[in-house]
């Protein structure tokens, strides 16, 4: 145990004593990872992080071998004669990037006479002056060729094109979120400075504490290079989260200096004692923190592997900016630190502890009777699961384009059907059988293209790949319904079940839809591991930290209930959530939160430790951590609600929302239950500390 001590001694008066050094290193590194944050691509292809059993990721490594990954698009003109409509096809079709244009001219002549055509079914492609088209591009939803092409269709056009579909849902979610981060950024930034500014006694302190933050983020945005690319939920709310997040670690290292130089100590002396108190502490919270981040990485979605990771480490490397760079920042500043000091712009908080403590039988007694309706509640939300959930919000121009095509021509979703090319004829049944369906407006093949009698070879090789390649034949279906609901699940399981009556034994299907299906029943099946994972491994650290039983259910009934209340909320307003942004809240919110709750057990411990009295100890403890509380959960609150206002994108507002909320549920549950249930525990939790005691004087005594 000695050595064990000394070594810790020796590493702190190395963060001490070279302290320059310790600067210097930051410094490069810093500037070395603001460069390479700059080559960290970012990924908005939900589909890329299906696994590879997924049955549509098997489709798309089929047609991306074979045929591409096109993206697609649907497309309004307004104010088209039918022969209007016909050349702006054309000239769309040259534009570089687009693979195909579907409209009625591949089923119906549009050179015959008025009244021919007004006789002919063409409602779905041309009604009032519109004229509605699908497009396919030659690469995916996400490229910068496909992006290229819908700004050239734009210029076409003008103001008589309407775009929707999933490429415009990724491009609008790039262009938004390329434009709306530095904004959160920003709001973030002057919040979290005026919140610490009203809760700290030195003008310079926030400045101390974001530019320790600033440096953290700097460094792990630059170290996500090891992983290639990031999602853009990673990319849009991992700084903001780490900031909001790991600030209570630069604080708590900072005021415990500050308190120990007030003690009488010199300040390098003060630093090491200060260090000596605050690594413990700080460590127990990161892991806490970093554990329920990483259970993310276990979803077979593996999307949650890319946020967990990106978190964690962003914890980490906040961890090791507060305990080895913060002390020489400290030791370099304590005078100017000084300098600032200014009187409190809050009263003492003794009153207001008092009051809160007084009402925790009543909080208790209304946490029991909410505890079961939450839980159930919270089980009963209405999700959303698909990419079509994380494109265009309210506001931009892709979804009012989208309300007005649906609005005139109703809604229209796309499909790719992969199978066998074994029978051009098998084909054409399949085809044929597929247009018959009351909800299908059009089907794209070979063997709907190929004239009667005419052998494939005597077309042209460039139009047959589009269609016939590599053993495989692709057929394009437009189904009348969105993307993502039980009537558009319905169409598409007919469309499959018809298909294998065809083709039983090999058939794939890539689209929004299939895609959807499959993302539901993954993260689903996610939730619960995720979950059961996350709680498992916080409650075991906070085990190891306090060796009490009671400790456990102490610490974790106040977090697990605000996430209860958080997530039950949502199903009382009627709102639909994406279940993505739920699934990883619920890890989240629980590593950001179980801090507030140990550092008030932590504090409760030390102080019966002197108090016989555990009514007067839980008291005391809450004076003491309820100006850190309050500002660690304002700071989370008002980080999450600034992502919530100020983006469009549903997904990420719907992520920063709840984690705000869940914010302000964690904090004020410590605050007022949390003192009630370490009385109510405080014979376990103290049996504990007891036993924790000696088994340090074993130790010692065996060294």
């Amino acid at each position: 145990m000695g050595n064990k001590k000394n070594a810790v001694d020796r590493l702190i008066d190395i963060v001490v004593n070279q302290r320059k050094r310790i600067e210097k290193f930051f410094l490069v590194g810093v500037i070395f990872s603001a460069v390479l944050s700059l080559l960290v691509e970012t990924n908005y292809d939900l589909t890329e992080y299906l696994p590879d059993w997924a049955p549509v990721e098997q489709g798309i490594q089929v047609m991306e071998e074979h045929f591409g990954y096109p993206g697609s698009a649907r497309l309004m003109i307004d104010d088209v004669t039918v022969y209007q409509a016909k050349d702006y096809k054309k000239q769309i079709e040259k534009i570089d990037g687009v693979d195909t244009v579907s409209w009625m001219d591949s089923t119906v002549s549009i050179y015959e006479s008025e009244a021919f055509l007004a006789e002919q079914d063409i409602e779905d492609y041309y009604k009032d002056g519109h004229a509605v088209m699908d497009i396919l591009f030659d690469e995916g939803d996400s490229s910068l060729r496909t992006y290229d092409a819908i700004d050239s269709i734009r210029q076409l056009l003008g103001e008589k094109g309407h775009l929707s579909g999933p490429a415009l849902d990724n491009k609008t979610l790039e262009d938004s979120l390329s434009g709306e981060m530095p904004k959160i950024m920003a709001f973030a930034v002057v919040a979290i400075l005026l919140i610490l500014t009203l809760t700290t006694t030195s003008w310079f302190e926030p400045f101390l504490f974001l530019t320790t933050m600033g440096i953290a983020i700097v460094l792990n945005m630059g170290s996500n290079l090891i992983f290639g690319s990031i999602s853009f939920l990673s990319a849009s709310v991992s700084a903001v989260l780490q900031l909001a997040v790991a600030m209570d670690y630069s604080i708590f290292l900072l005021h415990t200096f500050i308190k120990k130089k007030e003690e009488g100590l010199g300040v390098e002396e003060a630093m090491k004692e200060a260090l000596h108190i605050a690594v413990p502490s700080i460590l127990a919270s990161g892991v806490t923190t970093i554990i329920g981040f990483v259970a993310l990485a276990l979803m077979k979605f593996t999307i949650g592997k890319d946020m967990g990771f990106v978190l964690a480490k962003g914890i980490i490397w906040s961890i090791l900016t507060v305990l080895l760079l913060m002390p020489a920042l400290i030791l370099r500043f304590h005078k100017l630190i000084e300098k600032t000091q200014h009187k409190p712009f809050f009263p003492s908080t003794g009153k207001f502890s008092q009051l809160l403590f007084k009402i925790r039988h009543v909080v208790a007694v209304i946490a029991l009777i909410i505890l079961i309706p939450c839980y159930t509640a919270q089980n009963m939300n209405d999700f959303l699961y698909g990419t079509a959930s994380m494109g265009s919000g309210e506001g931009t121009k892709s979804y009012e384009d989208n309300l007005l095509t649906n609005e005139i021509f109703g809604e229209s979703n796309m499909a790719v059907v992969i199978v066998p090319n074994k029978s051009i004829v098998t084909e054409g049944k399949l085809a044929d059988k597929l247009e018959e369906l009351p909800f299908v407006k059009s089907v794209t093949s070979l063997a709907g293209t190929l004239p009667p009698g005419i052998p494939e070879d005597f077309l042209p090789e460039n139009l047959t790949s589009q269609l016939h390649e590599g053993g495989y034949a692709r057929l394009v279906v437009i189904v009348k319904s969105d993307s993502e609901s039980d009537y558009a699940y319905s169409c598409m399981e007919q469309i499959k079940e018809i298909t294998r009556e065809y083709y039983p034994d090999e058939s794939y299907y890539v689209g929004t839809t299939p895609a959807t299906q499959d993302m539901e029943q993954i993260i689903t099946d996610d939730y619960g591991i995720v979950n059961g994972i996350s709680i498992l491994g916080v409650a075991l650290v906070i085990l190891v930290s306090f060796s009490s039983v009671s400790a456990v259910i102490a610490v974790m009934i106040p977090i697990e209930l605000a996430i209860f209340i958080n997530m039950a909320l949502p199903y009382l307003y009627g709102q639909q959530m994406v279940f993505l942004g739920y699934l990883m809240v619920s890890s989240m919110q629980l590593g950001a939160t179980v801090d507030y709750s140990i550092l008030m057990t932590n504090t409760y411990v030390s102080v019966r430790a002197e108090e016989p009295d555990k009514k007067k100890a839980a008291l005391k403890a809450m004076s003491q951590c309820i100006m850190s509380i309050l500002t660690s959960g304002t700071v989370l609150a008002v980080a999450g609600y600034g992502v919530y206002h100020l983006s469009s994108v549903a997904a990420i507002a719907t992520l920063g929302q709840l984690i705000g909320r869940g914010g302000i549920f964690g904090m004020t549950l410590v605050l007022t239950l949390l003192p009630w249930l370490l009385c109510v525990f405080d014979k376990g939790i103290m049996n504990g500390q007891r036993k924790k005691a000696a088994r340090k004087r074993k130790e010692k005594k065996g060294v």
